[in-house]
């Protein structure tokens, strides 16, 4: 038994603070523990005992003791003060009370040791937070008294007048015996825990119902003899930047409660006038801290902030807490950690969250920024950008060829805007959710993003936004898109830039050497995959061929292609596409330099190729020198009721087998040049998309085979390749046994899993997704992390049965759950060889990946990425 359980045991739940005493924060909260490692490093703690977190629970049920704990320290007038000390910091406390003990006995010693007025001072200081934290008076009558009475400070008669409007207030004296003080001050605090708002406020914050709360009664400092004296906050770690800068604040005479303003750099301490107690850069205090702050480092294996009191030039530490700090800061202080050999790399790596990653790699709103923020939506993909409203993708183009930034803004994006939202700093839509076609092109642009911001109206014709209230914006105005809060703001209000230099670098090394899992990145264009490359991914885990064919010049082709009432006029179509295919191949295969390249065949509906606007079909009509009509019934023919479950995916490949044969022919010719020039071997991924059946995949592998031989035969050139499908319906996961007989490789296209497994269209969810979640009917949209109970259980059962058949079987993850933390844990401990996200994503998903594998040591994967 531990001497905490023995002392619980015993019936005390009361331990003195002390360098033995190694109180631990599950009894006794966090400060307790961390003042009794403070005064176990050899640093000046004032003097003080800890209530368990059982002993402030009794009392809450029962009342104080009968034994009348502590009440032996109240007898030499020493004065004190109670402060909560909760199981964990992130969970706050009530506010502290200091000064307990302060009646007209210990103010009259006071006069004799440091004069009347400061005596005067402490005494009201005292009667006025007593009676707002304690008797819950109103403020307002003591700051009416203070400003009608103190011009000159303190006095007798503003004592006096704050001792009466206490007694007026709750009709009786004010309380002279500290012991008394003492336990109604901690009944107020137990009180102040146990309120309805502050349950809610820290289950906000993780906390559970049973939130455990320790309580200290600690002797004061006074700050308030003839020499230099105050409270302040110092941490020796730049909050912004995590380099070694003192940072922190310092209010001379102040008795315990830290400053709010922090400055760095040398005046963080006293204010900078010849005034100060300290000098004008508060050097004294510097000193004195800079001793202490390291000591605690090596003591606690971390950057700490102290919370300190200086009197007559003596400092005491009253708490130390992990330094303040952004995600870029974090890194750095992890890595100078682990420099200074206080950490382990492990220890660095899981320190870190890893969705911080996306602060320290794209531009964010400046958190000291006053913000107008207009609307929120969902954060579909991170960063922030300033720039002047457009409403059209050509408006985008036309802002882009000045040179100035803009943000385009549209109900709802379609593949007719890609070249607006290449040009565009920065996309908002009305509509959508976390994997509309916005919010997925914008991830894999690196571009910020927000969608589904409802309270906003937005007329295209009209080029203008309506604002909730009424308020109207128009093209050209500046507005600010928070991709990584889900915010957009009015005007400018100053963006934070990102920095990759110095510790990043090392640190994701780190991550890398750690992980055991591959991370591939969703790569559609050359800029994306030398992106993904600059970002140290694994390869390609998913090649959306469609998104090469929205070029203008190539859209009209493919337009052609569709439209073709032959299957000489088709091919004709398809003999132009194939140089445009093959090119781009070569220049993924280059970039990737031997790495793994997934490329999905043609997948959407034929129908997003169309024209909507009756302008873009008269275009289309001259270019292809048919009439207007002929085009517009061809379009009315296409149509579909639901073309996402309609004539797409697989299905296009088996009924227009030539789509599929061109662009097979593309990736082979395109894996010999690259083979050719390099000298490495290019061994292309083929993946089937919207399997459902088998024999789908033999038919499309069959011709996929016939291709390739082809190709052998032409070139003189031997080459491998692996055929795969994109398991994206429920009954690919059923039959995933049978399917895996042909297929070598299985990718879970979880965005259409999950669309298809709730019965909910992706593009339309976020209509309600917010409510769902707030009224806890989804813990989470289950478009943003991996729905693990339903989704994933659906994904355990393909790779049990997949892997049955086939036991080196290829298995990754290509939605856009490969860049969620979580998401990525439960593909760790599922199985996966690897996940593939957005390129601005992969960090993310490498960090998580290297956390997941501290944590399951035994989870090794195949981290080549290949099929085995």
């Amino acid at each position: 038994m531990t001497r905490e359980r023995a002392a619980l045991a015993a019936g005390s739940g009361i331990r003195k603070i002390s360098a033995e005493a190694e109180l631990s924060a599950e009894f006794y909260g966090a400060r307790a523990s961390t003042l009794c490692k403070l005064m176990a490093a050899g640093l000046p703690v004032p003097a003080g005992h800890a209530l368990a977190v059982r002993a402030v629970r009794e009392i809450a049920t029962t009342g104080f003791p009968e034994d009348r704990p502590l009440s032996s320290l109240f007898s030499d007038g020493t004065l004190f003060s109670i402060r909560s000390s909760p199981v964990s910091r992130s969970w706050g406390g009530p506010e502290t009370i200091l000064n307990i003990g302060m009646n007209a006995e210990a103010r009259a010693r006071l006069a004799e040791r440091v004069g009347a007025k400061q005596a005067d001072a402490l005494y009201c200081r005292f009667i006025r937070d007593y009676a707002v934290q304690v008797a819950r008076l109103d403020v307002e009558d003591f700051e009416a008294a203070s400003a009608r009475l103190g011009n000159g400070g303190a006095t007798p008669e503003m004592v006096d007048e704050f001792l009466d409007t206490y007694e007026r207030q709750v009709e009786d004296a004010f309380p002279q015996d500290p012991e008394v003080q003492f336990r109604e001050g901690l009944h107020s605090m137990i009180l102040a825990w146990e309120g309805t708002s502050a349950r809610i406020l820290r289950e906000a914050r993780g906390a559970p119902p049973d939130a455990g709360l320790g309580l200290i009664l600690q002797e004061m400092v006074l700050c308030r003899g003839p020499g230099s004296g105050g409270s302040g906050y110092v941490q020796y770690a730049s909050p912004i930047s995590g380099e070694d800068a003192a940072w922190g604040n310092f209010q001379p005479h102040a008795e315990g409660r830290p400053g709010r303003k922090p400055k760095e750099n040398g005046r963080v301490l006293g204010n900078g006038s010849a005034a100060s107690p300290f000098g004008t850069d508060g050097s004294d205090v510097l000193a004195a801290t800079r001793e202490h702050a390291d000591v605690a480092r090596r003591a606690f294996g971390e950057e700490m902030r102290l919370d300190f009191v200086l009197d007559d030039g003596s400092v005491w530490l009253l708490d130390a807490k992990p330094a303040e700090r952004s995600a870029r800061a974090a890194i750095t202080i992890a890595a100078r950690l682990v420099r200074d050999g206080l950490a382990s790399r492990e220890e660095a790596l899981l320190s870190i969250d890893p969705l911080s990653l996306n602060e320290v790699m794209l531009s964010q709103v400046d958190p000291r920024a006053e913000l107008d923020v207009f609307a929120t939506g969902f954060a579909a993909s991170p960063g922030a950008a300033t720039g002047r409203i457009v409403f059209s993708a050509m408006a985008a183009q036309a802002m882009k060829s000045r040179e100035e930034d803009c943000i385009l803004l549209r109900v709802e994006t379609s593949p007719e805007d890609i070249r607006g939202m290449h040009s565009a700093s920065a996309i908002l839509t009305e509509k959508g959710g976390m994997t509309s076609h916005a919010a997925v092109v914008a991830r894999g642009l690196g571009v910020p993003c927000v969608t589904g911001a409802r309270e906003i109206s937005v007329d295209a014709k009209a080029r203008t936004v309506t604002l909730p209230g009424g308020r109207v914006l128009n093209e050209g105005d500046t507005i600010t898109v928070d991709g990584t809060g889900g915010r957009v703001v009015s005007g400018a209000p100053g963006l934070v830039e990102p920095e990759l230099d110095g510790f990043f670098g090392e640190f994701m090394r780190w991550a890398d050497e750690a992980r055991t899992m591959g991370v591939r990145a969703n790569a559609d264009t050359l800029t994306e995959a030398r992106v993904a490359m600059e970002l140290g991914v694994d390869g390609i885990g998913l090649v959306r061929t469609e998104h090469m064919f929205f070029e203008p010049g190539r859209l009209t082709v493919m337009r052609e292609l569709i439209f073709a009432e032959s299957g000489a006029g088709r091919q004709a179509a398809l003999n132009l596409l194939l140089p445009m295919q093959r090119g781009d191949f070569v220049e993924l295969f280059r970039v990737m330099a031997g790495l793994p390249v997934c490329i999905r065949l043609l997948d959407p509906p034929l129908h997003e190729f169309l024209p909507r606007s009756r302008q873009a079909v008269q275009r289309l009509a001259e270019a292809m020198a048919l009439p207007v009509s002929s085009l517009s019934a061809r379009i009315e023919e296409l149509s579909e009721f639901n073309p996402m479950l309609g004539l797409r995916g697989v299905r296009l490949g088996i009924t227009v087998p030539e789509i599929y044969d061109m662009q097979a022919r593309a990736i082979f010719e395109a894996a010999v040049i690259v083979a050719r020039e390099a000298g490495v071997a290019v061994e292309p991924e083929i993946m089937v998309p919207l399997v459902s059946e088998n024999r789908e995949v033999e038919i499309v592998k069959s011709r996929v085979d016939a291709v390739a031989a082809a190709v052998r035969v032409e070139t003189g050139f031997s080459f491998e390749y692996s055929l795969g499908v994109m398991v994206e319906t429920p009954r690919a996961v059923l039959r995933a046994h049978d399917i895996s007989r042909v297929a070598e490789f299985l990718s879970f296209g979880t965005n259409d899993l999950t669309q298809m497994t709730y019965g909910l269209s992706r593009d339309d969810a976020g209509r309600f997704m917010r409510d769902y979640v707030n009224l806890g009917v989804f813990r989470e949209d289950p478009f943003q992390s991996l729905d693990a109970e339903g989704v994933g259980e659906l994904l355990l059962l393909a790779i049990e049965r997949g892997r049955r058949q086939r036991e080196n079987l290829l298995l990754g993850l290509c939605g856009e759950h490969g860049g969620d933390p979580e998401s990525v844990g439960f593909c760790h401990s599922a199985g996966f060889d690897y996940v593939s996200c957005s390129p601005y994503r992969t960090p993310v998903a490498r960090l998580a990946a290297a956390q997941q594998a501290l944590r399951d040591p035994d989870g090794a994967r195949r981290r080549d990425g290949r099929a085995g």
